[in-house]
């Protein structure tokens, strides 16, 4: 895998991730910096990567559809099906990674489905 293709899926996973309220918008736009210096740069990409740490929570939901979609990347809403299944396959990948323990990660899987069944 190229370094773009890892800053890729990183992006893609971090942007998953943010629309599950697992990590913050800070978190996405650090990712997008991550891409840029990996050498993905689109428009929308620098203007995502461009926000500070206070504009983040204000900006994410407006750059990152467009900065997703100019990388042929997935925006997934938040709180959707679609969406659930990603951040579940980020944090796992997480978990593969040594980022985080099974314990962790099985109880963030536990915690995610359980507030989705009990909003049903």
């Amino acid at each position: 895998m190229t370094s773009t293709e890892a800053a890729a899926i990183a992006l893609q996973d971090h942007a998953a991730l943010w629309s599950m309220g697992e990590v913050r918008a800070s978190d996405v736009v650090d990712a997008a910096c991550e891409a840029l210096v990996a050498g993905l740069d689109t428009p929308g990409l620098r203007v995502l990567a461009a926000c500070t740490r206070a504009e983040a929570d204000y900006d994410v939901h407006e750059l990152l559809p467009a900065a997703l979609d100019e990388l042929g990347l997935t925006f997934y809403p938040v709180a959707g099906d679609a969406g659930q299944e990603a951040a579940a396959r980020a944090l796992a990948r997480r978990m593969l990674a040594g980022e985080l323990t099974p314990r962790e990660f099985t109880f963030r899987i536990h915690q995610r489905y359980e507030l989705v069944t009990r909003s049903c």
